[in-house]
């Protein structure tokens, strides 16, 4: 296990090689306002931060993860392009007996760049592996933008494409639902049960009648979601030829440049995602022209899934033997638009967990 100044020295090596990379060095208060940042942060992160009550300041939390703090600052008053890097410990609860450290070191690299989407994911892609080019770490990659191109293209109702966007993250709940909606599944029975009692009944009238109102939801939003689920039933299965595109595009496991040729077959069967499917071969483009080698990197159709919900294109992470990630990342365009109030700007970025890197290198 490294030691707490080895810890530190390794950090401070690679804050240095991120500053000599082009990247201003910004501060991210330790202690952050939690009501919004804990919408934010995937249900994972929102179950294990550290949450605590302030007089003044309100409900706090100890900073989970730099990228929300960071955007929201440049979202206020940051230049353009900007690239910034940044040190310092993040907290996170842990499951007893996971031997994960609850406090530990991350550094970063974050590109705020509207030029070229694609030359700023392979800057950052290519940076790291660079930086991490003596460690014996397995490069892979993903693109979250690519699924949910095919879940907006879904021939469905905008009800049942929400829900599959609400659980992209969730991967075993994302595919109970896609497979329910296509009609592959039955609905749970106890729903079933209770659209079949309703058939032919004034659902608003019967709750009316219900009694007195118990409960955080009022007699309209229960009359609402009654309504929803019967409109629900009448919905017809999303077509088979989509199902087996999405499916298709959640198998993919190949190197990156095999994974290309994999989604373009794919687009042609499936149009919705041919501009994400053509994002991605831009990409490894730009990655060619930066010397990285896109055939030794591997490329998994439902990489990143499990991570910050905020990441919503190009994902990637460095690892060895399938242990937690030395260094992860990704795109998050989405989320300067909610912190800008109405701005935006393309970002990509990513960190190092340089007592990982050190274990692995040692």
């Amino acid at each position: 296990m490294p030691s707490k100044s080895d810890i530190k020295a390794e950090a401070m090596r690679l804050y240095a090689l991120f500053q000599e990379a082009g990247a201003q060095i910004v501060e991210a208060d330790l202690l952050q306002p939690s009501d919004l940042l804990l919408d934010l942060y995937g249900e994972d992160i929102r179950a294990r931060a550290y949450v605590t009550s302030d007089a003044v300041l309100g409900e706090q939390m100890l900073r989970p993860d730099f990228t929300v703090p960071i955007v929201q600052a440049h979202m206020e008053d940051g230049a353009e392009p900007a690239r910034y890097t940044y040190m310092g410990e993040v907290f996170r609860k842990q499951e007893a007996g996971t031997g994960r450290a609850s406090e530990y070191t991350q550094v970063g690299y974050e590109v705020f760049d509207r030029t070229d989407p694609a030359s700023a994911d392979a800057e950052v892609f290519s940076l790291f592996s660079d930086v991490l080019k003596d460690a014996s770490l397995q490069a892979s990659i993903g693109d979250i933008g690519i699924l949910i191109a095919a879940v907006q293209g879904l021939t469905t109702s905008e009800r049942r494409r929400a829900a599959l966007m609400r659980h992209i993250w969730r991967p075993k709940r994302f595919r109970a639902l896609l497979d329910r909606f296509a009609g592959q599944a039955d609905m749970p029975d106890g729903r079933a049960e209770l659209i079949g009692a309703l058939e032919g009944l004034d659902v608003d009238q019967i709750v009316k009648g219900a009694g007195p109102e118990i409960g955080l939801r009022s007699a309209g939003e229960v009359s609402a979601r009654l309504n929803a689920l019967r409109e629900d039933m009448q919905v017809a299965p999303i077509p088979q030829e989509e199902l087996n595109a999405v499916s298709a595009l959640l198998a993919i496991s190949a190197d990156a440049a095999q994974a290309a040729g994999e989604l373009a077959d794919i687009a042609n069967q499936f149009p919705a995602i041919k501009p994400a499917a053509q994002g991605f071969a831009k990409r490894l483009n730009a990655l060619k022209q930066r010397g990285v080698d896109v055939e030794a990197v591997a490329y998994e159709g439902s990489y990143g899934r499990t991570s910050m919900e905020y990441y919503d294109g190009f994902v990637f992470g460095f690892a060895v033997n399938g242990a937690a990630p030395v260094a992860s990342g990704g795109r998050y365009d989405a989320l300067t638009h909610v912190l800008g109030q109405g701005r935006e700007i393309p970002a990509v970025g990513g960190v190092i967990r340089p007592e990982l890197l050190l274990r692995v290198s040692s």
